[in-house]
């Protein structure tokens, strides 16, 4: 009998985690951020979040985020420039996150899928529960200027 036959953990693999990638859309209008909270009976509920999604695997991050946007809030967004990629462990896997900073162009955003949005000054957005995926972006987009930004990077969707 050898090592592995009398204690089968030692030879058993660790599971791979799940990965998921998502976006992220701060939304920006009037110099403040849309800011989304997660609804009961959803993982995370109650922490803040920007708004978005899962990637789907023919879509690129910012076809995504389009659709998304289109899905959950029922409006239309531009997509700017891209604040991070973060990841973050969570039991059910590890999420990755690439936030952008967006305008809305067309329509205002209506609650459909979360608890409760929320437009908020670049300052006060610390002040809200993230969850922790976001934290990355927020810590960053909590200090920008937004007049800076160009109203889009016009990248190619393909």
């Amino acid at each position: 009998m050898t090592a592995t036959d009398q204690n089968p953990q030692q030879s058993a693999q660790p599971t791979p985690r799940k990965t998921i990638n998502v976006v992220g859309a701060a939304i920006v209008k009037d110099g403040k951020v849309l800011c989304a909270q997660r609804g009961e009976g959803r993982s995370l509920a109650g922490f803040w979040e920007f708004p978005g999604g899962k990637i789907e695997p023919h879509e690129t991050a910012r076809q995504a985020l389009h659709r998304e946007i289109e899905e959950e809030l029922l409006c239309e967004v531009e997509v700017a420039n891209e604040v991070c990629t973060s990841s973050y462990d969570y039991d059910f896997g590890t999420v990755v996150l690439t936030s952008f900073v967006c305008h809305l162009i067309s329509g205002a955003p209506h609650l459909t899928e979360h608890h409760e949005i929320r437009w908020v000054t670049p300052a006060e957005m610390p002040t809200l529960d993230w969850a922790p995926a976001d934290r990355e972006a927020v810590r960053l987009i909590s200090v920008m200027d937004f007049p800076a930004f160009p109203a889009a990077t016009h990248e190619s969707d393909d």
